[in-house]
Order: C-alpha cells, then structure tokens, then sequence
C-alpha cells in the first residue's frame, strides 16, 4: 500500500452527502484523496426544508470525482433511509461499485423542526429516532452482515458473534456521528440530542460485537462546525453576539467541515485501527470553555 495513498482500493460509503458546505462533502473528498473509491448516499428534499436550501447534486458530483486517484470510482444514490427498504438498496449500491465495501461513514442527520421538552410528541421523537438512530444501527447491520462468515446454522436473536481471529488490521471500519449533548445542554434542541444521545451510549456494545467480525465503530463528535447554518443569509438561528463569543474561545472560530473529516479519515484508514469504541469530539477546544 503506498504510503501517502492509505485507502487505495477501499470502497467507502458516505451517507449524507448533498451539500459542498456539508461535513460528509469534506469526508468524501478526503477519502477520495487518500485513494478511496466513493459512494455517497444522498437526500436532498430534507436540504430544501432548510434556511441554507439545496446544492447542485451534480456540482456535488463532479466536486468528489475531482479529487478521485486515478482508476477510482464513483457512485452516489438517493434515498430517504426513513424508508426501510432502502436500508439495504443503499449498502447494495456500495457493495455493487466494487464487489466490497470496507468503511460506512454514517454522517446522515435530521435537523429542524425540533423543540423544547414542551414541544415533544411521539411524532417528532419518532422522526429524529427513525433518520438519526435507527437507519445508522441498521445500516451499520447491513455492513457487519456482509462480513460474517456465511453459515448454514439459523442465526437466533443474541447469539454469540464469531469470526475468525487474529486479525492483523481491521476488515471494516464505521464511523458514527454525534453531537455534544455530553458537554452541556441543548436548549431547543431535545428530540435531535436524544437521537444523538443513543448512537453516543451504543456505540462500546456495538462496537465491542462488530470487533468479533474485525470490524472497527468509532463514533465522532465534531463540535460547532459551520456548514451555513452560521452565515448570514442562511442562519438558522440568531447570530447576535456570536463574533464576541467566538473571540473569546481557543481558535476564535467555530469549525470547518475540513476539521472533522481529518480526523475520520484517520480512523477509516491503518494508523487508526487500534482506535475501537470510541466517542471522540473533535472542537478545538469548545467543550474546555
């Protein structure tokens, strides 16, 4: 393996990928450049619901390919991983490009339309759970099941998991995405933490059961990064007073898509391998203030 090419031959899945100011744009685009072949999920009606809007998805195309190694690939598909059967469609179409799919990047997210623990009903829960949580169990799911020894035995619920150790370097890596309800609170912001929250507590069991199979879950917190929900024209939210607070924290700014996809990128490739079941946040500091 050259050493400056890490993932040459890896296939890597990135979900979530729909926008060019997006973190799973930048994880892409590292991985690419680490010579990754590339599929991207992607769901662009949830970006039109949103203050920043929708990107060009073939801008966003022609954005990863260019930073493809030469002879990599490229595929991209749309679904909405509300839906059940396109839990495995997406793992398929991963699988498909080259025969293997050896690192899931879950960067997928639900946001707006949340609220305070007054706001909450079973419908809003539920639909922060089924985008944030459950399709990133299921998708991690499809990929451990596509690396377990085929068996003839039926597999009964809570059987042990066995594979064939030693392994030598992971078979498979999974990078989780959270958020830093850990840290502090999340004014407004209940049924999406919640969701977060889950994948964050999962992640020692899921991981320590996947790592039967040679199969490495990480889970990263990347802190504030601004991905348009900080500028002007796009802010979701009020920015009064947001440059006095930023000067007053360790890098005075908040992240750049950029900050976060170094660090998976080093988990997705060799000299992250021993990293396993953990929850990272990657802040530059935020979480010290």
């Amino acid at each position: 393996m050259h050493a400056s090419l890490p993932l040459l031959g890896k296939t890597a899945l990135i979900t979530g990928v729909s926008r060019r100011r997006g973190i799973g744009f930048a994880v892409a685009t590292k991985l690419a450049t680490l010579g990754a072949h590339i599929v991207i999920h992607h769901h662009r009606p949830h970006d039109l619901d949103q203050p920043w809007g929708g990107d060009d998805l073939e801008a966003v195309r022609a954005g990863i390919r260019s930073h493809l190694v030469e002879g990599a690939r490229f595929d991209d598909i749309g679904a909405d991983l509300r839906d059940l059967p396109s839990v495995p469609a997406v793992i398929d179409t991963a699988t498909a490009l080259t025969g293997r799919l050896d690192i899931l990047v879950c960067n997928h997210a639900k946001s707006g339309d949340d609220g305070s623990i007054l706001d909450m009903t079973p419908q809003r829960l539920d639909a922060f759970w089924e985008v944030n949580t459950r399709s990133t169990l299921l998708l991690t799911a499809e990929f451990a099941r596509r690396h377990a020894p085929a068996s003839d035995a039926p597999r009964r619920p809570g059987d042990a998991i066995a594979g064939d150790k030693p392994y030598a370097q992971p078979r498979g890596s999974v990078v989780w995405m959270t958020s830093g309800q850990v840290h502090g609170p999340m004014i407004g912001e209940v049924a999406y933490a919640t969701s977060k929250a889950a994948l964050a507590g999962i992640t020692p069991t899921v991981a320590a059961e996947m790592l039967e199979l040679g199969l490495v879950l990480n889970t990263v917190d990347p802190g504030p990064v601004n991905t348009g929900y900080l500028d002007a024209d796009t802010a979701d939210r009020s920015l009064d007073g947001l440059d006095a607070y930023l000067a007053s924290t360790p890098f005075g700014r908040v992240g750049t898509p950029a900050d976060p996809a170094e660090l998976i990128a080093w988990l997705c490739g060799p000299a992250g391998g021993w990293m396993v079941g953990q929850v990272l946040t990657s802040d530059g500091g935020f979480s010290l203030g």
